[in-house]
């Protein structure tokens, strides 16, 4: 870097480009590439330091110092930054403008130490008139900002550190707790709950036609004056709140008859009302989430990251912001572009302004919107972005235009027939609402979240002009059966929403919140909706009864509020730690709640009971029904298997009931083995479909009609069980079922891994197998993948010989796939980027960093600037933890060297051998007197050693 320039840092390689564009050569911009440093492993802290950092990474004896180190996969990226700092004469700080970037920038000032003036620079939008304007207005670091940034990181790391290991050894190992996360997940569940106390109720209505000019649909309302029932008149239980008509089915046919016996009705009642629908706010995070997930059917982390690209390309203004306000600029072009598009009525005679409803300090202080002073419509900017960046920028677009717009207005006109039916008076309405000025809804409409009975809303129709008194035909009525419904599940929409009311969380973490709910297995995604697994279940109820204020909603909130107090400069960081961590006098800490857990029942937490002899319960394997015998409360509960797409309200006491009654189709035999006579027989295990080979049979104990095998007549209690060889199995393949399989097929399962052939270079046998990863080919140590599981029976030695000649796959496992497309070189890497088809579909690599295409997105999808930015959140958020080198630390503390602590002696094995076994009694006790001797001149030294 020439002398006399100035060294522009950003967060990201997108952005360094699109910024390095709009300065002249006095600048260089470089990326760092997300954070540079964490808090360390327990492998990176020097001995030195283990005793006041060990455990957490974080003294928590002392004002909750945290122990930051460079991450490994950033050294190289940090020594570029110091090599072109060394011949820069001011250093510009321009990472994001909120809380997360104002931590980047500190770190970047604590790890590189620069020696030149330092400013941070920060700007909302990405144009030239933007970054110009920032670089004239810089400021200082905000260490409020950073405070409240480290407080939350110490926090999740306290929290999630003392917690998640509860759940490793109560529920499952390899499973989270967090602070937003487990609340998310306690919201899904309870959700769940309530649909499984949901008691649905029936009623009926009816519907038919009238015509006056024109035939229109109408809906009994009210028979004798009574108010007929609707769905929310029903409370959760069934039961009415209060006094209504109901009509059974019966009633209802009779009334429709009736009905359509009459012919005609009078108009007794109409009734027009004028109204007014204002237009929405600008994106704020949290809506525009919302909105993408409700219109374009994408996840929350979807939409963040197109916005996030958008943002960075100069396209939109920053997308992590809880305001709602619009610039003066920014209201005059949407005003402007409001009337070039639907003229001059479509804006109201003042600018609108909205309020923020959040406290949040450290969001920007704008809302989502097209960048510039003036807005390129999304037809202009079709061809320069990708499908899914086009459809998130015209809602964006739409969203800013709409909300400078004047309210539309409508009319609702409410007509009521009278009808006498057989001597009752039933009466109907209709309803019709006309728009006489549609306003902003020329431009937007708002997205809505599935609600429960909606089946009760009027059908919005074309009313004919009508009048008190006339008469009308009446026609085609027809009885209609309802039954309520309960609480549609949570989407990520409406999630994201709930997590907003209550205060939970921020809107910028909510896309990575729903993704580790997810991922962690506590939810899975049926269409858009969210449905909780039993493992929530469990997660949830452990951390109700031993965590309970952690999880609480109202607690939850009131972090994030002192969170942002301590954003705003009003609270100390060190003292909320510890009254949160060691606690006092108005709350428990959380050291407190960890040290007094006491005994926790991991089988009752894993327990749901379905019904009186039927238990759900959750295992390593996942959920399954224990089934106990009422005859024989001592008898070995049957297992019954739960399928994996039955969600937790589906499982009633009648679905169990039908699991439990359900024809086994395991246990079938097959025939029997010509080379041994044992009996193979196909069976439906826990972990899948198998085939075993068992000792013959009675003749009579086979079922003649089913092929299944009898029970075998229960051991007497107490009796001694003799230990056999256990029976031979081989595991079905996925393309075979329990139904269809046949011996033959049986037979070559349970004779593998078969023999290829040897290899005639080296002498090493070629075997044939069925693996975790599916099938392959074995050589020694060396395997390789085959393209389908009918050819580990099919494969010849020349074929096997073919597939060894061909270059393994990176480190090993396969061949080269070819590229699916190809883009120039990473700017991190060097190295050229390509589109591959792996095993478990298409992923983008630069030859050291591999990410899959996410479910959704296309190949043809994937631009170059998409795939460098993938590739930098993939590498943000490291690879697969193994031993690496460790590096100087960052950040020291002094602390006290603990003394050193003496191995602890190995324990002389529990098991003996065969060999150990088969000691005489003279070998016995020479050992016991050699270990007699042992011990004694052990506390011989040991009492030498106290005296000395």
């Amino acid at each position: 870097m020439a002398e006399g320039k100035k060294l522009v840092i950003v967060e990201s390689p997108t952005k360094m480009r699109s910024i390095q564009g709009y300065l002249g050569d006095g600048y260089e911009v470089l990326s760092s590439v997300g954070h540079i440093r964490d808090l360390a492993d327990k492998k990176d802290i020097p001995a030195a330091d283990k005793q006041a950092y060990g455990k957490y990474s974080i003294d928590i004896e002392n004002g909750f110092d945290p122990y930051y180190v460079v991450s490994d996969r950033k050294s190289k990226t940090v020594a570029e930054l110091k090599r072109a700092l060394k011949s820069a004469d001011e250093l510009l700080l321009a990472t994001d403008e909120d809380r997360e970037g104002e931590a980047i920038a500190w770190h970047l000032l604590e790890t590189l130490k620069p020696k030149v003036p330092v400013k941070r620079m920060v700007f909302h939008e990405i144009t030239k008139d933007a970054i110009q304007a920032a670089i004239g207005n810089t400021r200082e670091l905000d260490l409020a900002l950073v405070d409240a940034q480290e407080t939350r990181r110490i926090l999740d790391r306290l929290y999630g550190w003392d917690v998640s290991p509860v759940l490793w050894y109560k529920v499952k190992s390899g499973l989270s707790a967090g602070r937003v996360q487990s609340a998310a997940t306690r919201m899904i569940v309870d959700r769940e709950r309530e649909r499984m106390a949901f008691v649905s109720a029936d009623y009926w209505d009816v519907e038919a036609l009238a015509a006056s000019a024109s035939a229109f649909k109408v809906r009994l309302v009210r028979v004798d004056g009574g108010q007929l029932a609707r769905g929310t008149d029903f409370d959760d239980t069934g039961k009415l709140k209060k006094a209504v008509v109901i009509l059974d089915e019966e009633k209802a046919q009779a009334l429709a008859h009736a009905v359509d016996a009459a012919g005609t009705g009078t108009v007794t009642k109409v009734e027009a009302k004028p109204g007014t629908r204002s237009p929405y706010a600008p994106f704020t995070t949290s809506t525009l989430q919302q909105e993408a997930g409700r219109k374009l059917s994408m996840s929350a982390k979807q939409a963040m990251s197109v916005a996030q690209r958008l943002y960075e390309k100069g396209y939109i203004t920053y997308m992590r912001t809880d305001s709602t306000a619009l610039s003066t600029q920014a209201v005059q072009a949407a005003r402007s572009q409001a009337v070039s598009l639907y003229g001059d009525s479509a804006v109201p005679l003042k600018p609108r302004v909205y309020k923020s409803k959040s406290k949040n300090a450290q969001e920007a202080h704008e809302a989502i919107r097209p960048s510039g002073e003036t807005f390129r419509t999304p037809a202009s900017v079709s061809s320069q972005l990708d499908r899914e960046e086009l459809r998130v920028y015209d809602l964006i677009w739409k969203r800013t235009v709409a909300s400078q717009m004047a309210d539309a207005k409508y009319e609702t006109t409410t007509v009521t027939i009278a009808v006498q039916a057989d001597g009752r008076l039933a009466e109907f309405t209709a309803s019709g609402t006309v728009y006489t000025f549609k306003g902003f809804l020329e431009a937007y409409e708002e997205g809505r979240d599935e609600k429960r009975n909606s089946q009760d809303a009027a059908e919005n129709q074309s009313l004919p002009a009508v009048a008190v008194g006339d008469e009308l035909g009446m026609s085609d009525a027809e009885a209609k059966g309802h039954r309520t419904t309960p609480k549609p599940r949570y989407t990520e929409a409406s999630l994201v929403k709930a997590l907003e009311e209550h205060g939970i969380g921020r809107p910028s973490t909510f896309a990575s919140i729903i993704g580790t709910v997810i991922d962690r297995g506590y939810a899975t995604k049926r269409g858009q909706a969210l449905v909780p697994t039993w493992l929530a279940f469990s997660v949830v109820k452990l951390l109700e009864e031993h965590f309970a204020d952690l999880i609480d909603y109202d607690f939850t909130a009131a972090l994030e509020d002192d969170l942002d107090a301590i954003a705003r400069g009003e609270q100390n960081r060190v003292e909320w730690l510890k009254e949160f961590y060691f606690g006092s006098e108005q709350q428990v800490g959380l050291r407190q709640v960890v040290d007094n857990l006491g005994e926790i029942d991991a089988r009752a937490l894993n327990s749901t009971r379905i019904t009186d002899t039927a238990t759900l319960r959750f295992g390593k394997y996942g959920p399954y029904l224990e089934v106990a015998d009422p005859e024989d409360q001592d008898a070995k509960p049957r297992i019954v298997n739960v399928p994996e797409d039955l969600a937790p309200d589906e499982l009633t006491a009648a679905k169990a009931q039908e699991l439990i009654d359900a024809p086994v189709a395991g246990d079938r035999v097959l025939g029997e083995n010509p080379d041994n006579g044992k009996i193979v027989v196909v069976k439906d295990g826990r972990f899948g479909p198998y085939v075993q080979e068992n000792d013959p049979v009675d003749p009579d104990a086979v079922d003649e009609t089913t092929g299944e095998v009898a029970e075998a007549p229960k051991p007497k209690r107490g009796a001694k069980k003799e230990t056999a060889p256990k029976p031979r199995t081989a595991s079905l393949f996925r393309s075979m079922s329990v139904e269809t399989i046949d011996l033959d097929t049986a037979l070559q399962l349970l004779s593998l891994p078969r023999v290829v052939g040897a290899d005639p270079e080296s002498g090493e046998e070629i075997t044939a197998q069925n693996g975790r990863f599916g099938p392959y080919l074995k050589k020694g140590t060396d395997s390789r993948s085959l393209e389908s599981e009918s050819q580990i029976f099919d494969v010849t030695l020349e074929q096997a010989l073919e597939i060894y000649s061909q270059p393994k796959y990176g480190a090993g496992s396969r061949r080269a796939s070819s590229a699916l497309a190809e883009f120039e070189a990473d700017p991190v890497s060097g190295k050229p980027i390509r589109i591959r088809d792996g095993r478990f579909g298409a992923y983008v690599t630069d030859g050291e960093t591999n990410v899959t295409i996410p479910r959704g997105q296309q190949v043809q999808d994937i631009t170059f600037e998409i795939a460098v930015q993938m590739l930098a959140d993939k590498r943000a958020k490291g690879p697969v933890k193994r031993g690496a080198a460790k590096k100087a630390p960052a950040k020291k503390a002094p602390a006290e060297k603990a003394p050193a602590k003496k191995a602890p002696a190995k324990k002389p094995a529990a098991k003996k051998s065969t060999a150990a076994s088969a000691k005489t009694d003279a070998e016995k006790a020479a050992a016991r007197s050699a270990a007699a001797k042992k011990a004694a001149a052990t506390r011989a030294a040991n009492a030498a050693a106290k005296k000395s």
